[in-house]
């Protein structure tokens, strides 16, 4: 069983407390680690390290900071599969679906290195006469992510990478339930060569979120997770001054036309709902049969939902891992109580699915929910497993109507062949990230990640270009030489 330590300063240091969680594997219900509850002690340390390390690194050339991120991108890729792997274990993703995260976690490196166009200014010259002006983005101190259980690999890095190769030093604030993914990966740092200082990072929970929120000398956080807790984060930014990106949870409508190709959507709608067991802000939660594709579409989605391979992560072929924790299981089993509780149909129960070899996982299988209204909890909150809603709607003006009408806006996706049915949703849906004909829309490392309404608080979304405004702030000089 493995003890996680703090990464401080260039060195593997133990927290000053007292007090560790438990790290379990979902797949086999077993104890495996423990991370500590660091404090805001501990964080106090990181940040003086990251602030005393901050403006050697924020003098070094934007081109020699990018090649340590070359550097570090090859360690990365030599550790590949042992990333993937320690992620299957905590988590409880597929191999698969952790070796995509792991990709996109080193994508995210890639497009960070071109630092060099992307954190350009501009000038004007004679802007009056004999006068000058320049615009140019420069480094503002230390950056801090507060990271999720559901992608322990990819999120802190699309902050990460960008705040770093800008100028800034940083601290990770892996989720508690599962550290050992950044452990493994600041492993590879220690081993790139980073200064001492540079990149930091505290496990923890409450206490070193609080820590991180309200130290004086961390200038903005960049946070992924529940709504509610992005919204005590956005606050808590606001009364500090730090600046702030805060990307909350989702509820995600997937809309089917009758004029879909039922056949050929299918696997992409049916990993839409139930890759990474549901535990993502972009999978699809309630599934919308438009007019009469109703009928067709419930047979042939539960039929597939049916045929999913449900098991460890780890073995090939599997298409469907546990939920992350206990109380995670816990808490979807009770949403799926309320469904039936307010009269929704179950036309697919996952409560009571058998995984031979692993008696005591936190496994749920497909599951799904006909029937369902618009009022109902199901429909309305969000879930992070693998249940979906069905609902039907008449056209297209309904489904509309339910995802203006969802307190979130993260995501949504529509199935057609019609191009003008497509342009209209596209112009009239209130979601920031949208898929047609794709079931779950992720965003590439460069275009932006955020959603709208409840479900991002802020004003500069995740990766993309845009983000190196977040990290930096743009001084504008104007002079003039006599």
């Amino acid at each position: 069983m493995k003890r996680v330590k703090n990464y401080i300063n260039g060195e593997w240091v133990d927290s000053e407390t007292k007090e560790y969680g438990e790290v379990w594997c979902p797949a086999t219900g077993e104890k495996i680690g423990e991370a500590p509850f660091s404090t805001a002690n501990d964080v106090d340390r990181a940040a003086r390290a990251a602030k005393e390390a901050y403006w050697e690194w924020r003098c070094t050339p934007p081109l020699t900071r990018a090649r340590y991120f070359f550097k570090l991108k090859n360690l990365f890729e030599e550790s590949f599969e042992d990333i993937a792997r320690i992620l299957v274990t905590e988590e409880g993703k597929t191999l698969d679906e952790s070796r995509g995260e792991v990709r996109r976690m080193i994508e995210n490196v890639e497009h960070a290195t071109g630092v060099t166009t992307l954190m350009t200014g501009y000038n004007l010259e004679d802007i009056a006469h004999g006068i000058d002006c320049t615009a140019e983005p420069q480094p503002i101190g230390v950056f801090g992510v507060i990271a999720p259980f559901n992608f322990p690999a990819m999120v802190p890095w699309w902050f990460l990478p960008y705040a770093v190769v800008s100028g800034n030093t940083y601290i990770v604030k892996p989720s508690e339930q599962v550290p050992m993914t950044q452990t493994r990966i600041f492993e590879a740092i220690d081993a790139c060569g980073f200064p001492e200082g540079v990149i930091n990072m505290v496990h923890g929970a409450r206490d070193a979120v609080n820590g991180m929120l309200y130290h004086p000398d961390i200038k903005g956080i960049s946070f992924v997770g529940q709504s509610s807790t992005a919204r005590y984060v956005y606050k808590a930014c606001g009364e500090t001054g730090k600046r702030v990106q805060s990307l909350g949870g989702a509820k995600n409508f997937v809309l089917v036309m009758p004029d879909a190709e039922l056949d050929k959507s299918m696997p992409s709608l049916i990993t839409s709902f139930y890759g990474c067991a549901g535990e993502r802000c972009l999978s699809g939660s309630v599934l919308v049969a438009v007019g009469d594709v109703y009928k067709e579409l419930k047979e042939k989605f539960v039929a597939a939902a049916k045929s999913l391979k449900v098991g460890n992560g780890l073995q090939e072929g599997i298409q469907m891992g546990p939920v992350v924790s206990k109380k995670h299981k816990e808490k979807v089993l009770g949403y799926i109580e309320k469904g039936i509780q307010e009269g929704a149909k179950l036309i697919l129960d996952g409560r009571n699915i058998k995984i031979e070899g692993y008696p005591n996982g936190f496994f749920i299988g497909p599951t799904i929910f006909d029937e369902v209204h618009p009022e109902m909890t199901i429909a309305r909150e969000e879930i992070f497993g693998p249940v979906v809603s069905l609902i039907h709607v008449k056209n297209l003006d309904e489904g509309l109507k339910l995802i203006e009408n969802s307190e979130y806006g993260n995501a949504a996706c529509l199935y057609t062949t019609s191009g003008k049915t497509a342009r209209e949703f596209k112009y009239r849906a209130v979601a920031s990230m949208m898929g047609i004909n794709l079931g779950v829309a992720a965003p590439m490392s460069f275009f932006p990640f955020g959603g709208a309404k409840g479900s991002f608080f802020g004003d500069i979304k995740g990766h993309g270009r845009e983000v190196f405004q977040f990290f930096t702030d743009t001084k504008v000089v104007i002079q003039r030489w006599t």
